[in-house]
């Protein structure tokens, strides 16, 4: 079993991550939790740490971990800076910060793979309702963070996706409307598809987008 890191594990999709592989095999005794929080870079800095002790390969990396704020702090006539501020530590400035510190383990892995929670929200082909302006924003410079990286580290063998979940009903929506869309599934169907999507693309697709459904999302 690969050595794998799921950012986001205490709930939603990320937990459902966490059963998925123990599921295929990995031991619970070989699964650790480690509290690290996303916005602060000394927390990273700590796990970093952590990790480096272990003196191994990182085979996978899952950034998984969001945030999504309300659809009333979160429009053309609301958004705040501190909106923005804490939308991006979570969404964009963490995932690219936390596989920073990492990638000296990840490059000694024989296939790595680094994967983004991205969201189809993020593309801008694709934006045909305006709003979530922090979210849509954070997403969409995840994007751009992943295929740059999929360009800097494709040489080395890295492959990098950027992942779209679909409607998937969890507490990222406080709102709850999530929950009653008709075409939102459970977070064990989302990442059980999106693992399969992790596990079959190759080098030749790094630095693409997905749906859950397989389907290659544009930017």
């Amino acid at each position: 079993m690969p050595i794998v890191v799921i950012t986001g594990a205490n709930s939603g999709i990320g937990l459902a991550f966490t059963k998925q592989l123990i599921s295929e095999g990995l031991k619970e005794l070989q699964c650790q939790s480690f509290e690290c929080d996303l916005t602060l870079p000394d927390s990273i800095t700590r796990f970093s740490s952590y990790f480096s002790s272990l003196d191994g390969p990182l085979d996978i990396l899952l950034n998984v971990a969001g945030v999504m704020p309300s659809k009333a702090d979160d429009a053309l006539g609301s958004v705040s800076p501190s909106t923005l501020l804490a939308t991006f530590s979570t969404n964009t400035f963490g995932p690219l910060l936390l596989t920073q510190v990492l990638l000296p383990s990840i490059l000694k892995a024989k296939a790595p793979k680094v994967a983004f929670m991205s969201s189809r929200v993020g593309s801008i082909t694709d934006n045909t309702s305006g709003g979530a302006y922090s979210y849509r924003a954070s997403k969409a410079a995840l994007n751009s963070i992943g295929k740059s990286m999929a360009m800097d580290l494709k040489d080395k063998g890295v492959v990098v996706l950027l992942l779209h979940p679909g409607f998937v009903v969890s507490g990222l929506d406080k709102s709850g409307e999530t929950q009653k869309n008709p075409q939102a599934v459970m977070p064990e169907e989302a990442a059980g598809k999106l693992w399969e999507v992790v596990k079959n693309k190759g080098i030749t697709e790094t630095g693409t987008f997905w749906h859950r459904e397989g389907i290659e999302l544009p930017w």
